[in-house]
């Protein structure tokens, strides 16, 4: 491994157990998705979000509409409960297929804050998590998160961990916004808002397409093998168990 001058990490598999996204916080967002719409339908952010979503549907469904349970949303619904119950059913649709839009995202994220925010979640981190941070931190290291959960997610993700506030050491957070995870040139436009070149930068992510994508880009790609990752095909990355091997590549850089 070599040394780096900026560290860029993946969320599922590589700081927090996937088990924690898939078993807790998809299940929570799907089960208040509608009761946090109603109660906050008139908040000017969540209608931007909303009409996010109702111009995504469109969009998905020129790929999905042949399909029997693809789930549309009017384009002129005859009242805003109507457009509420749509905009519900598709992104409950979209949840079962794993997708990863940004106004699911925006939206997931926003129910989770008020879940955050009432104390019904609390994110666990890996144990290795906080003393890396915290040497990064120390060392100046740029430390910034890439995740397809929206910035607002990893916000509320890492100030509410279960080994507490680690947002101190994060400089920066990267969403779809920045571009698809899977694509080379999202990993260029990271490295140009560090203001680093990609090649200085390490990559650690669990998602073998991700790792082939910013190691596209230049970057230095390792593959997270935590327990419980889902396993993946042959490739010749460096894989980590934690990341300590990370941080002490990084010694002295």
């Amino acid at each position: 491994m070599k040394s780096y001058r900026a560290v860029l990490l993946d969320v599922e598999g590589t700081t927090t157990p996937i088990s924690f996204v898939y078993e807790t916080l998809f299940p929570y967002a799907r089960r208040n998705l509608g009761t946090f719409l109603r109660e906050n339908w008139d908040d000017p952010e969540v209608r931007q979000d909303v009409e996010l979503v109702v111009q995504e549907a469109k969009e998905l469904a020129r790929d999905h509409a042949d399909e029997p349970d693809f789930v549309p949303v009017p384009d002129q619904p005859p009242s805003d409960d109507v457009l509420r119950t749509s905009v519900v059913r598709h992104l409950e649709w979209q949840m079962d297929r794993d997708l990863k839009t940004t106004g699911l995202k925006s939206i997931q994220g926003r129910v989770w804050k008020s879940g955050y925010t009432e104390g019904n979640l609390k994110a666990p981190v890996y144990e290795d998590v906080p003393e890396a941070f915290e040497v990064w931190d120390k060392r100046d290291v740029p430390l910034h998160i890439y995740s397809s959960g929206s910035v607002e997610a990893q916000r509320l993700l890492f100030s509410n961990t279960e080994r507490g506030d680690l947002t101190g050491a994060i400089d920066g957070y990267h969403d779809t916004r920045t571009g698809p995870k899977k694509e080379a040139d999202s990993y260029g436009t990271i490295a140009e808002s560090i203001g680093v070149s990609a090649g200085d930068i390490v990559f650690v992510t669990d998602d073998l397409d991700e790792a082939r994508a910013a190691d596209d880009a230049g970057c230095q790609a390792i593959i997270s093998r935590r327990p419980g990752n889902p396993e993946i095909g042959a490739h010749d990355f460096e894989e980590v168990e934690t990341l300590s091997p990370v941080v002490e590549a990084g010694a002295g850089s």
